[in-house]
Order: structure tokens, then sequence, then C-alpha cells
């Protein structure tokens, strides 16, 4: 679903003839303070696709979990003594695995359409049934018993890599570059020395693409893509990429655009 805003050029009329009328203010009216209608800025920031890989640690957590509480200790014959817990079904595996090749899927090939979505879910759903129903196993034994196990330690030293360089990723490295809106005027910031660069919004355009259902609903939080189109002899188009909480924040952007900026009093 794209949406475009157009901007907002509000035009004034005065009957043909008609003499300007003095105003009187009181003096209530004058001291009486104004009510903000929201924040006076915003930050918008651009999202890796590692935003959408919080499914493989957590469910990896999980399987780990599951692993300790019902699987069977290990002992592997080596130089030193080594004990680990391998559950004993091939359930976990299957669905972990089956996990981290949804999302590598997903987070390389767009899936537009209710059509495509369908699909996806519909396999997800057989692997879950097969596994609930606990026939897994004998499928594997049509393999010659090619089975998919997993220690609790490759789970859970696994997933807390994974969540390690999601968390620095989404909370870290991606906040050190940003775009700030304030009233009239929209400013690419870079943390650390990198400058910024800074465009006047009359005139600007915003369109916010979210058609994406499983990046942009399921695993995005009702993220989005937005592109901003500039005006005036800079005229370029930004695109931002994975923007949390895309709705609030374009209504956001558009309140912010339409306000004019204070300048100093007369005197």
């Amino acid at each position: 679903m794209n949406e475009t805003y157009p901007p907002e050029t509000p035009v004034q009329t005065q009957p043909a003839g008609a003499q300007p009328v003095p105003v009187t203010v009181s003096p209530a009216v004058v001291a009486a303070p104004q009510v903000s209608r929201g924040p006076s800025s915003i930050r918008i920031y651009s999202h890796s696709s590692l935003l959408f890989w919080w499914p493989v640690w957590l469910v990896g957590y999980v399987m780990a979990a599951l692993t300790y509480a019902q699987g069977r200790e290990l002992h592997a014959e080596t130089s030193w003594a080594v004990l680990d817990w391998v559950h004993p079904s091939n359930n976990l595996g299957v669905i972990y695995f089956l996990t981290l090749f949804v999302i590598i899927m997903i987070t390389n090939f767009s899936v537009r359409g209710l059509a495509s979505g369908m699909v996806i879910l519909g396999g997800a759903l057989v692997a879950v049934v097969l596994a609930y129903a606990g026939l897994w196993d004998e499928i594997f034994r049509w393999f010659e018993n090619l089975t998919i196990h997993l220690s609790m330690g490759a789970y859970f030293w696994f997933s807390t890599l994974m969540f390690i360089a999601w968390f620095l990723t989404v909370f870290v490295l991606d906040r050190l570059s940003y775009w700030e809106v304030t009233p009239g005027q929209l400013t690419h910031k870079v943390l650390f020395g990198g400058g910024s660069n800074s465009y006047n919004t009359q005139g600007m355009g915003l369109e916010k693409h979210r058609d994406d259902i499983f990046r942009h609903w399921l695993l995005g939080f009702g993220s989005g893509d937005l592109k901003i189109r500039t005006s005036g002899a800079t005229h370029e188009q930004i695109e931002l990429l994975n923007v949390l909480f895309i709705g609030s924040k374009v209504a956001e952007m558009q309140r912010l655009i339409a306000e004019v900026p204070e300048g100093p009093e007369d005197t």
C-alpha cells in the first residue's frame, strides 16, 4: 500500500474592492500561551534488514530451554569430559531450521500480494502440524535417518551471537545516522564528525510504502519505506528503508512540514 502526501499550499483570497480592516488585540489574547499539538521535532531512523532477524534468536532461546527441560544428557568420548543436552525428537531442529530459512527468504525477496503470503504461511503451518503430530521422525526414516539434532549449546551460543548483532545494529549502529524534522526544515545528521545536510520543507512530498506483508507487518511491527522528494534548486529523492512506526512518523512529519518556523519578532 503506497500513499502519497502532496505538499499543502493554502491560498488566501480577498473580495474585490474590500478595504483592510484594523484588528485590535486585547492584552489577554497576546499573553495567552500557544498550545502545542505535538513535539517540536522528530527523528527518523533507517534500519538495515537485520531488524527482521529477531525470530532467529528468540526461537533459538526457546529451543535451548526445551532441550534443557526435555532433553537427555550427551557424553562425548574425548580427551576431556564433555557434557551437553540433546532433545530426542527432530521437531526442534526442523522448526529452528525452518525459521532460519524463512527469515533468509523474507529479508532477501519481497513478498508482495496475499497469494505469496498464503503460500509461505501454509508451508510453515504444515511443518508445525507435522511436528505437533510427531511425524518428522517417521519422515526422516525414509531418508536413511538423516535427522536434524542440535545440542543445547548450539542453540544457546548461536542465538546469543545473533542477539548481540541484532541489538548493536538496531539500537547503536543504525542510530549513528538519522533525519531530524523541525518546522520548515529537514536535516540529515551523521554522528562522529560526519556533518549534516539541511533541506527546506516547502513543496516537499512524502511517499509511504508498506506493502510487504511479512517484513513490514509481521516482522517489522508496522514498519515501512519512506520516500522524500525535496523541491527547489537542490531537488533530490531520499529513500529511507525500514522505518519503524512509519504511520505515526509520517503524520508528525506532515504536521511539522506544514508549520511555519518562528522568526525574529519585529521591533
